[in-house]
């Protein structure tokens, strides 16, 4: 028996009953998954056939010369930062995304700030303080690096010599939400080691040190103000306490078919309320995880390639995935989560997706890829 507490108005199964937010479910979003032909999990079938006729469109487009990792957004939404493989950082200014139209055609985003060699290597990570000034960045040249963001002037400034205590790549980053009154504490991860570093950011120093993964740190994400989670190449996804310092609970990723090894979740994503972790998988797969019952729900196959971003929607009502098969997919989350779900094509580049993430008020979301872009995406209205 699960040990989860359903919540009144929803049913035995599984299921997330935030309220309607027009901000987060706006009413021509209905009509996108209401048109759609919703993808079976049994057949495991991903084709177009999925799309309606209403669907996102490219607002701006950044180009770039090589491959664009990373990308976040402000807190605020007002900004965006993205790292690419060319080493460059730069900080863009959020367009207006109200009355686009269908044939409305990408634009350059308006760069605001941009720094031409932030690493001496590719830009594999970001993240933003939780009250937007400060800055974090990672990379394959194996730091850390911390700076001070004036949203006024929307420039930079390095608050720090970069931090070197990772032995290899710096694979992914997050900033705690608030931890006795410290909401400066930086959770960095990758390879080399395979641990995973805490840094408070007021000192520049990383004052602990945290081991149990056998394989590389593939994704991290927070909640809570003192939980995060962790996944690995070892093929195991950890969920640590800071109050405890240490790991208190750990999910084996298991197979599509359900028999043998399970495959590595290069993303992983949880609801605000803490209830639902959701994971990416280099099988193709996704996981839909009751983090109360301590059980999974299901696994699905929104993809034909690695899923290498999973993303919930601010208010958990729909998961964003993209994968090495150069499609972003939207899946529906207002449902019972124990039963098969509809899932969308949202978006497609001309090579691997990289990175998705969800504007943190609007209903628009970017995404990264190997075809060297990085593209904004937003509903027409007409």
């Amino acid at each position: 028996m699960s040990k989860f507490a359903y919540p009144r108005h929803c049913s035995m199964h599984f299921r997330l009953c935030p309220m309607k937010d027009a901000r987060t479910s706006p009413l021509h979003f209905d009509d996108l998954i209401s048109n759609l032909s919703s993808t079976s999990q049994a057949s495991g079938s991903t084709d177009s056939s999925s799309e309606s006729k209403q669907n996102f469109i490219a607002v701006t487009q950044l180009e770039d010369e090589q491959a664009i990792r990373s990308v976040e957004f402000h807190p605020s939404g007002k900004f965006y930062a993205v790292g690419s493989n060319t080493k460059a950082l730069r900080i863009c200014g959020y367009p207006n995304c109200k009355d686009l139209r269908i044939d409305h055609e990408p634009r350059e985003p308006n760069i605001l700030y941009k720094r031409q060699k932030q690493h001496k290597g590719s830009i594999y990570c970001m993240a933003w303080n939780a009250t937007g000034d400060l800055l974090a960045t990672g990379s394959n040249d194996k730091t850390v690096k911390l700076m001070r963001f004036n949203s006024s002037t929307c420039q930079l400034e390095d608050i720090a010599h970069p931090l070197t205590m990772h032995g290899g790549t710096v694979r992914d980053m997050c900033f705690m939400e608030d931890i006795s009154n410290r909401s400066n504490i930086l959770i960095s991860g990758g390879s080399g080691d395979n641990k995973i570093y805490i840094t408070d950011c007021e000192t520049a120093m990383p004052f602990q040190s945290l081991t149990g993964h056998t394989g590389q740190i593939l994704s991290l994400y927070t909640w809570g103000g003192v939980m995060f989670v962790s996944s690995s190449q070892d093929r195991t996804i950890r969920f640590w306490d800071m109050r405890t310092r240490g790991c208190v609970h750990m999910v084996n990723t298991r197979p599509l078919s359900g028999t043998g090894p399970g495959s590595a979740a290069a993303a992983v994503s949880v609801d605000p309320s803490g209830r639902l972790l959701v994971s990416g998988h280099e099988d193709s797969s996704c996981m839909l995880y009751d983090m109360k019952g301590n059980r999974p729900l299901q696994t699905f196959k929104p993809h034909g390639a690695d899923v290498r971003t999973a993303r919930l929607s601010p208010k958990a009502f729909y998961l964003l995935t993209g994968s090495y098969d150069s499609k972003v997919m939207l899946t529906d989350l207002q449902g019972d989560l124990t039963q098969p779900l509809a899932t969308v094509k949202v978006a497609e580049h001309a090579d691997k997706v990289i990175q998705t993430r969800w504007h943190p008020q609007e209903f628009t979301f970017l995404s990264t890829s190997a075809d060297k872009t990085a593209t904004l995406w937003a509903l027409p209205s007409t």
